[in-house]
């Protein structure tokens, strides 16, 4: 009997509480400040995106350009040890034309294994590898069509088959792609701080609840953004009957 009063003691007591929350304005407002923090939170995330270089993103190793593209890569051993294949240091890379005439430019791979031909016309070449003691190693490609060039030396004598990587780029269409997702996020951003403010004002509850959602896309901070939002839109619902959209 008694843990049947405690049980009816509670309900009264959490029903008194939800009610006292929908019916102070300060829920209906601490919802709208959250919405605005989150959706904050996504208009800098769009705006880092539009700031930052399309092609930087994407390559992280040149500024891409339609004329002309750098030639980057990694050599590295077919022998590997428990962390993986081995960088290797002091590798010639020529570059040739494809009929193998020399075009001048070449370079040697760094402590990582890493190398880098700087501001290549964009048109069909050839890498060549000719190292010591490991198969020659060809490549048909052209530059700008590959962000990084893995290549293996493998220990023997004589050509490996020559590899084409020439084909169609799509660094263009994936930096307008990023442009317009950024876009998109810094609009949905700025949707979800219009909604916070439509919950101080307390005029239309559908409004505000749209615009809260829409800026739930906005990402920012990946998750945190959302989670104010989500937050920011339940205390929004809990006060719904304080707007004056539901009353007239």
């Amino acid at each position: 009997m008694t843990n049947n009063n405690e049980d009816g003691i509670s309900r009264a007591n959490f029903k008194y509480l939800f009610r006292e929350l929908a019916l102070d304005s300060a829920t209906r407002k601490a919802g709208g400040i959250l919405i605005i923090i989150g959706s904050s939170l996504g208009v800098l995330f769009g705006l880092f995106l539009i700031s930052a270089d399309p092609s930087e993103i994407i390559s992280g190793q040149f500024d891409y350009d339609e004329d002309r593209a750098d030639i980057s890569g990694i050599i590295i051993s077919s022998n590997e040890n428990s962390s993986g294949a081995l960088p290797v240091e002091g590798v010639k890379i020529r570059l040739l034309y494809v009929d193998e005439a020399t075009t001048g430019k070449e370079t040697f791979s760094d402590t990582d294994g890493r190398f880098l031909l700087s501001d290549i016309t964009r048109e069909s070449y050839m890498l060549y590898i000719n190292h010591p003691g490991n198969i020659t190693v060809r490549i048909l490609l052209v530059p700008g069509d590959n962000i990084q060039i893995p290549i293996t030396l493998t220990p023997g004598q004589g050509d490996a088959t020559i590899l084409d990587l020439r084909g169609d780029s799509y660094i263009t269409q994936s930096a307008t792609l990023s442009t317009i997702i950024a876009g998109l996020t810094l609009i949905c951003g700025l949707c979800g701080i219009s909604g916070g403010f439509e919950a101080f004002r307390g005029n239309s509850y559908r409004r505000t609840w749209w615009l809260g959602f829409i800026g739930l896309w906005s990402r920012g901070g990946i998750f945190i953004g959302p989670l104010f939002i989500l937050i920011g839109m339940g205390l929004i619902s809990i006060s719904r009957d304080q707007f004056s959209e539901l009353n007239d």
